[in-house]
């Protein structure tokens, strides 16, 4: 049986079918705008990796051996001498010039130096020469800690021989007594004059000791290595 809708009725049907509908077929398709757009495209993008550290250059070190009879130009630190040394006392100074192996620098100008003295004697009243010597045994270059094992061969420095000076004294003090007794005695008095003149010559060089041997600080020596030395020696 069909019935008619009236238009009050039509109107409600209507209404109610509007309702009815999922809420999700009633929601709007939108366009989304620029900024939207390039979010998205953003969070689309690979992640950029960290960027990695720098990387430092790594330090090469060689090898190097200093052979066997290079000379050291030193200069002395510490004053060295016959009278103001005793053996075993320190001995410094610095080098004045850098060695160079193959064109490598293994030791640089201002590297220091160590060792002992190893004799002093004394100038003697009568006879024997003022004497002193030392040798170096260790190095260590500017900024390294760490001290090198050397051996060079002996410094020595010796007086020298003061034998014309006594005997130009003790003739002085002979020659000075001749005149003094031909003076006062006539040729007898000289000759006892000269005998007395020279003893008293004598005596003071039996009572006078020879020259000592002094290096002070700031001398420049030549230590000359006795053996080679083997060390590292960063070339970069």
């Amino acid at each position: 049986m069909r019935f008619a809708l009236t238009g009050s009725a039509l109107v409600a049907a209507m209404l109610s079918t509007s309702c009815s509908q999922p809420e999700a077929s009633r929601t709007a398709t939108t366009t989304p705008g620029p900024a939207s757009a390039a979010a998205t495209a953003a969070d689309e993008r690979p992640a950029k990796a960290a960027a990695a550290p720098p990387v430092k250059p790594t330090r090469e070190y060689r090898e190097v051996t200093i052979p066997a009879g290079t000379v050291l130009a030193v200069e002395l630190r510490t004053a060295v001498g016959s009278a103001i040394s005793e053996v075993e006392d320190p001995v410094r100074g610095t080098l004045r010039r850098a060695i160079a192996v193959d064109g490598i620098e293994a030791i640089p100008a201002g590297a220091s130096v160590s060792g002992t003295v190893i004799e002093a004697a004394r100038s003697g009243r009568v006879k024997g020469l003022a004497r002193v010597a030392f040798r170096f045994s260790s190095l260590s270059r500017p900024g390294d800690a760490e001290r090198v094992a050397i051996r060079t061969g002996l410094i020595a420095r010796e007086a020298e021989n003061t034998k014309k000076r006594d005997a130009a004294t003790i003739g002085g003090g002979a020659a000075a007594g001749a005149v003094i007794g031909g003076i006062v005695g006539g040729g007898d008095g000289a000759a006892k004059g000269a005998a007395i003149g020279g003893g008293a010559g004598t005596g003071v060089v039996l009572s006078t000791r020879g020259k000592e041997i002094t290096l002070p600080a700031g001398t420049s020596v030549s230590a000359r290595l006795a053996e080679p030395v083997t060390l590292l020696v960063r070339v970069r």
